[in-house]
């Protein structure tokens, strides 16, 4: 039995198509289904914690759900699970980014996935990274949903700086839809992207990595990302040595960069080359925690809901259950 989960609104419609492509072959393979369909920002977490509170599941039956949606809906799938252990998850990337399927190397043709999800014997188990938010601030963000978790999971990565404000923006912006059914939506966020670079104020931070008390200090920064795979922001390779295997969190710090440096930095990190140039540099922890000068957006796998100036990242090994 599979549980699928389909945010219809991803790229601007373009998940309730992909679903129309795949129930035909469900119904050809006799497979056995229940579908929802989210309606809102932060409705998919609620169909996921009923689903795994109602559906008998353990270790050796998983409850297998089937995600179609883009990163953002795959994230919120993960706040609503509470064992992963009985949970396996096979994702059908429909949305703007997909960035853990460009990682995954996962095939084009929704149908192709959904064939492979269907025929797999054993899932892959996959690092997860969790971020703990120690200050948080009565900020919220426009696009957020009634559940404010002060405990997020992410797949892809996390992020404090101006690549969650970048997101942030964007998830409330009414030009992304325009953009994206002309398939322009990259648009919207380097639009945004110049726009948040020129009003970025100097922010420091404080970054202690495992369980050391001695910080490593950046006096200013743009963003810290802390990732599990080597893409975020529709295939920036931030990461390009990352391990969703290793247990580690890869670490893309870009510090005190002039801002007209960064319009030269920004795109060679599309072929991860970034490192080259001074005031980007890279680390690895299985802890990081981040203390700022002020709050500022955090987000998980591009999903933003409030500011904090104290969080702490950790990568669970091996923790999430994927059907590929």
């Amino acid at each position: 039995m599979y549980y699928i989960i389909v945010n219809p609104a991803s790229k601007s419609g373009r998940g309730a198509k992909i679903y129309a492509r795949i129930e035909p072959v469900l119904k050809e393979k006799a497979v056995s289904y229940e579908v929802f369909f989210s309606e809102r920002a932060g409705h998919v977490i609620t169909i996921t914690k009923e689903l795994c509170s109602r559906v008998p599941c353990s270790p050796e039956d998983p409850l297998k759900l089937i995600v179609l949606g883009g990163d953002g809906t795959l994230n919120e799938t993960l706040q609503g699970i509470s064992d992963f252990s009985r949970v396996a998850i096979g994702y059908i990337p429909t949305g703007s980014s997909n960035d853990m399927a460009r990682d995954l190397h996962l095939p084009k043709d929704p149908v192709e996935i959904l064939t492979n999800i269907l025929s797999c014997k054993k899932p892959q188990c996959l690092d997860m990274g969790q971020v703990v938010y120690e200050n948080t601030t009565s900020q919220l963000s426009r696009h957020h949903s009634s559940e404010l978790l002060t405990v997020r999971y992410f797949a892809v990565s996390c992020g404090i700086g101006f690549d969650a404000a970048v997101c942030e923006e964007a998830l409330a912006s009414r030009f992304k839809n325009i953009l994206n059914k002309i398939g322009l939506g990259k648009l919207t966020y380097l639009t945004i992207a110049l726009k948040q670079l020129i009003a970025a104020r100097k922010v420091s931070c404080d970054m202690y990595l495992d369980d050391s008390d001695t910080p490593i200090r950046l006096n200013r920064f743009l963003f810290v990302a802390g990732m599990i795979h080597q893409y975020e922001g529709g295939g920036f390779k931030f990461c390009p040595g990352a391990n969703y295997h290793d247990g580690v969190l890869d670490i893309c710090v870009a510090g005190d960069i002039p801002k007209p440096k960064i319009l030269i930095v920004l795109p060679t990190a599309f072929q991860g080359k970034h490192y080259r140039f001074h005031g980007v540099d890279k680390y690895t922890a299985r802890k990081l925690r981040l203390v700022t000068s002020a709050p500022l957006w955090v987000h998980t796998d591009g999903e933003v809901s409030m500011k904090s100036s104290s969080i702490t990242l950790t990568c669970g090994q091996n923790k999430l259950q994927m059907l590929l």
